[in-house]
């Protein structure tokens, strides 16, 4: 448990912020606190990233989206979603986003604190992830509307250093592909604001260790 008081330490006090997005953005995307002071319109969204262990290794929730004719149609990301008007915060919203999506309640997991705000411009959400940590190894149902499947990667992999790569994606008018960086994970490339949430939960994993114990 010694790691998990470090880590919500280090999300409080000493978060890497948009400086860890840069490595995994695609070229010339503005970071975000450039892009919402000129910003009338945005949807508020919150994702979940929620750690757990398996044998002493720590894991992390990921899903793949379906396909649809959509911004969002087949990509990885956090479980997570717009904000509610129910949804009394942002918080709120990554907890009921989690149990909808994957069938995981995390109400009662240990709040471990929140990385930086993300804004997608292709579709309008500024994105909140919040960090949690799930005391047990969670059984997945999920939600097979807009749900492909989920899986989870260890933050071993994260944290390897042949982890960032660069796969082509197309353009919103689909004429052309430009290049983009990546996690690439057994099978999986993970690009976009999923990737960059992912490089600064990296990165913070990384200057926790180095914190004096």
């Amino acid at each position: 448990m010694h790691f998990l008081s470090q880590l919500a330490h280090t999300l409080k006090h000493n978060l890497p912020g948009e400086r860890a997005h840069l490595p995994m953005s695609p070229l010339h995307r503005p970071v975000t606190s450039a892009v919402i002071q000129n910003l009338t319109e945005y949807k508020e969204s919150a994702v979940a990233v929620v750690l757990f262990e398996v044998e002493k290794i720590v894991h992390c929730i990921l899903i793949q989206r379906t396909e649809y004719d959509g911004k969002h149609s087949g990509q990885i990301s956090f479980p997570g979603g717009k904000k509610d008007k129910e949804d009394i915060d942002l918080i709120t919203t990554a907890k009921r986003e989690c149990l909808e999506e994957v069938g995981v309640d995390i109400s009662s997991a240990e709040y471990l604190g929140k990385l930086s705000q993300v804004y997608i411009p292709v579709s309008g959400f500024l994105v909140e992830p919040h960090v949690f940590y799930y005391p047990e190894v969670p059984a997945f149902v999920q939600q097979e509307r807009e749900v492909a499947a989920v899986f989870t990667i260890s933050l071993d992999e994260l944290l390897a250093q042949d982890v960032i790569s660069e796969m082509k994606v197309e353009t919103e008018n689909k004429l052309v592909k430009m290049k983009v960086p990546c996690f690439a994970i057994r099978d999986k490339q993970i690009w976009g604001a999923t990737a960059l949430i992912l490089n600064e939960l990296r990165e913070t994993v990384l200057r926790q260790a180095q914190e004096p114990k």
